[in-house]
């Protein structure tokens, strides 16, 4: 009996057991197969993980998937046909990021870890953009370390743009990518369509890479000629593809835009606030199409109300439709000097959800009271139905409104009286945000002007006025107070956020200030909270170029997070993106985010995890965009000046680097660099700390902010060089590198000795560096910020795109590069 009642017992814990491992069987997830690698200690194929998981042959394809997915993240790497762990294989896996001189950066996956050197010698076969594990060779003490590519996981692309070099046969050409940064050519084969020509030289064809022939160069296949290198319609298309920016909808997206209706309806109207009568006005730039904001504004007792109506997207792009997923990849229009991809097809953006004067419209609103001083005492938030009473342009406003002009106000008759109105609360609430220390980078924006053949014929600075200020005004209050609304409902949304300043590069600024006049105003312990007080002190004085520059450069990038962590640029505890749905999917999010809270659904209305992709996604997709932009700005300007070489220019320097200068144009907005290897009179060192090239035996001094005389010796479209040459400038010194105060014509001397000739390199290259001086001052010091800058086409931001720098936050309030919008495209 005893012996039979031990062989139960027996038998119902190995049941147990046995439900234990059915248990464990179960358990196929990304940890499960981390945890099994750590154990084994070695590389292992999906067979050998399956049976380790005791997965089964049902459950094998979801195994594969999630090595799949380990994959991509970086946290294993594929061996022949098995695979690896990341961490145990000690490599580093990322994006790798070619600069114009050569050298590359591994961007890591794991945002924990610094970005690794690359030396163009180690890189073997890796190509710029590719997805790589590399292995670290030196460690360096207060540097990036340095490494080796070991691996290519994935290519970045495989299709390129090319300039045809040379025909090598009947439909064979040689050929190099557009973009500087890519290293390799191509032997690529064209057959043209029946009637179509053949490519000719410069000309630009797009090339699927193929196998590798030789070192750097590949095999490849033409599938589109473009066109002649230089028109300007074929450097957008280019500079479309380089970036991956895309052309053209998918066709279930498309049949849904087209299957919206082409007005909105009475079944539409229903649960809406009906504010048709108000005189709302949407106020953009001449040649805008789209019009997502309008807004009105009335004077009641002890204060203002002012309605912010943004076209309600969100009630024709249900989640997961077909328009949805396309928005979402898009991320955001992307806008050039003559097209625009936008993030909805027309018959949206311009059509059904672009608040078009005199027609109904849906709009999400935000309905807002301000006391007499500009100060916000409640806002409510609701769904209406409008009808714009005007469309106005920022130069009717200005004409009318703050200049005067009696033709222009007559136009506008109707509205002008609203218009008052909207002005004196728009000057309270800049007022306020002034007070609060909002940062206001005052530089000028380029706007390139073409003739009627579509060539460039000036770049000069676009106009800006109160006028513009208005809505901007207008619409930083909204977002801040939907943003607001929302956080104290508890409803997760996508937040505008922009960190402080970085701090190395913030100490360095107040370091260098402290050698200047502003010396006397520097607070005790400066802090990030004293660059606003910094850029008042210099404004109106010789180092407001200076200031301005130097501290747009230590700013990081904004970007969009679901977590609360305030705006500094704005000086905004709290703030997201709510007034732009028609170009940016972010907005979008936030409207679905309102009507959920509306609704009481807010609490749980989106899953973290999918905001946090969806943030990651958006910023990334804003910052290909913002890429775009400056290289199709570069590409443009290259062009212009391309019949302007030997004229001489007035110009400010910029950005200072060991190996030269840029310089800011004055008669046309325009950037160039003077390398050091074309200034033969003396050898200069870069100083850092003071921002400033001196020269050893004649003391010669060149410093950000210094106006300087300059010829145009060459450009090159291929590269994207503007290379000028001083004629004069520079303050002189005295022999020992001791300054004498005393400015004289400083150009290039016949007699005087070169500095390093140097390799011809890229804008942001390394290859004329001077020679460091042995003087005392020339202890290494701390990078200040804009050390090493790579060039832009005369606007801020564009010179930290190659120096791995976030220079420009994207929401400078206004003259910030990130507005340049069509004349319209308000980026806050």
């Amino acid at each position: 009996m005893a012996a039979r009642k031990k062989t139960r017992s027996d038998g119902k814990r190995r049941d147990e057991e046995s439900g234990q491992g059915r248990e464990q069987a179960m358990d196929v997830s990304p940890a499960a197969v981390i945890r099994l690698f750590r154990e084994r200690k070695r590389p292992l194929s999906d067979n050998e993980v399956v049976d380790g998981l005791q997965a089964g042959r049902m459950r094998r394809q979801q195994v594969r998937d999630i090595l799949d997915d380990l994959v991509e993240e970086g946290r294993l790497i594929r061996i022949d046909r098995a695979y690896g762990l990341t961490e145990s294989m000690k490599l580093l896996v990322g994006r790798l990021e070619i600069t114009r001189s050569g050298v590359g950066y591994v961007i890591p996956d794991d945002k924990r870890r610094k970005d690794l050197f690359i030396s163009h010698r180690d890189m073997g076969d890796a190509w710029h953009g590719d997805r790589v594990a590399a292995a670290v060779t030196r460690e360096r003490t207060g540097k990036n370390h340095e490494g080796r590519v070991a691996r290519i996981l994935e290519r970045g692309h495989c299709a390129f743009p090319c300039r045809v070099i040379k025909r090598m046969g009947t439909d064979l050409f040689l050929c190099r990518p557009t973009d500087p940064r890519q290293p390799m050519s191509f032997m690529a084969d064209y057959r043209p369509e029946p009637g179509g020509r053949q490519p000719s030289l410069e000309d630009i064809i797009t090339v699927t890479a193929g196998e590798k022939l030789e070192y750097r160069i590949y095999s490849g296949s033409a599938t589109a000629l473009l066109g002649p290198q230089r028109d300007a319609a074929v450097q957008e298309k280019l500079v479309k593809i380089n970036h991956e920016v895309p052309s053209t909808f998918p066709r279930r997206a498309l049949a849904e835009a087209a299957d919206l209706p082409e007005e909105p309806g009475e079944a539409d109207f229903a649960g809406r606030a009906d504010l048709r009568d108000v005189p709302f006005v949407t106020i953009d730039g001449a040649k805008a199409r789209d019009f997502d904001d309008a807004v009105h504004v009335e004077k009641i007792p002890r204060g203002y109300r002012l309605r912010v109506a943004i076209a309600d997207v969100s009630h024709y792009v249900p989640e997961g439709s077909a328009l949805d997923k396309e928005a979402l990849e898009r991320g955001n229009s992307y806008y050039f000097p003559q097209s625009v991809e936008p993030m909805f097809p027309e018959r949206l953006s311009n059509g059904l959800c672009s608040l078009n004067p005199h027609v109904p419209r849906l709009a999400m609103v935000a309905d807002m009271k301000f006391s007499d001083k500009g100060i916000i005492r409640e806002a409510t938030f609701y769904t209406a139905v409008i009808q714009s009473a005007a469309r106005l342009t920022y130069a009717q406003v200005n004409k009318g409104l703050l200049l005067g002009d009696e033709e222009a106000r007559t136009s506008m008759a109707p509205v002008m009286p609203m218009l008052e109105k909207a002005e004196k609360l728009a000057r309270l609430l800049r007022g306020l945000r002034q007070e609060r220390g909002t940062l206001d980078f005052d530089l000028p924006e380029p706007e390139i002007h073409f003739n009627l053949d579509g060539e460039p014929v000036d770049i000069r600075p676009r106009v800006r006025h109160f006028g513009h200020q208005i809505v901007e005004e207008f619409m930083i209050a909204a977002n801040e107070a939907v943003a607001r609304f929302l956080t104290e409902q508890g409803t997760p949304l996508l937040y505008r956020i922009h960190p402080d300043p970085d701090p190395a590069k913030l100490e360095a600024l107040f370091k260098l200030l402290g050698t200047t006049s502003l010396a006397t105003s520097l607070p005790a312990e400066p802090g990030p909270g004293d660059l606003n007080l910094m850029l008042r002190a210099a404004a109106e004085t010789d180092l407001d170029f200076l200031v301005s520059r130097l501290a747009l450069r230590t700013m990081m990038q904004a970007s969009y997070s679901p977590r609360h962590e305030g705006h500094f640029g704005l000086a905004s505890v709290c703030y997201c993106h709510f007034t732009s749905p028609i170009r940016r999917y972010a907005d979008l999010v936030v409207h679905r985010a309102i009507k959920k809270a509306l609704a009481g659904e807010g609490a749980g209305w989106i899953s973290p995890v999918k905001l946090q992709k969806a943030a990651e996604h958006l910023s990334r997709r804003e910052r290909v965009a913002m890429e775009a932009e400056r290289e199709i700005l570069k590409r443009i300007t290259v062009l212009f000046l391309e019949d302007k070489v030997g004229q001489e220019f007035t110009g400010v320097i910029g950005s200072l680097a060991d190996f030269g200068f840029w310089v800011e144009l004055k008669e046309v907005m325009a950037e160039g660099m003077v390398r050091l290897s074309t200034i033969t009179d003396d050898y200069y060192g870069f100083f850092p700390e003071r921002q400033e090239l001196l020269g050893e035996r004649t003391g010669r001094a060149f410093r950000l902010g210094q106006t300087i005389t300059v010829e145009l010796m060459d450009v090159g479209i291929d590269r994207l060089e503007v290379n000028l040459r001083l004629v004069e400038g520079g303050e002189m010194g005295e022999p020992g590198g001791r300054k004498g105060g005393k400015a004289r014509s400083a150009g290039s001397s016949k007699s005087g000795r070169s500095g390093r000739s140097g390799r011809s390199g890229g804008s942001g290259g390394s290859g004329d560096q001077a020679k460091s001086t042995k003087s005392k001052r020339s202890k290494k010091p701390a990078v200040a910020p804009g050390a090493g800058a790579a060039p832009g086409a005369a606007q801020a931001g564009a010179k930290a795109a190659e120096s791995g720098e976030s220079a420009e936050s994207g929401d400078a309030p206004k003259r910030s590069s990130s507005s340049r919008r069509r004349g319209r495209r308000r980026k806050r």
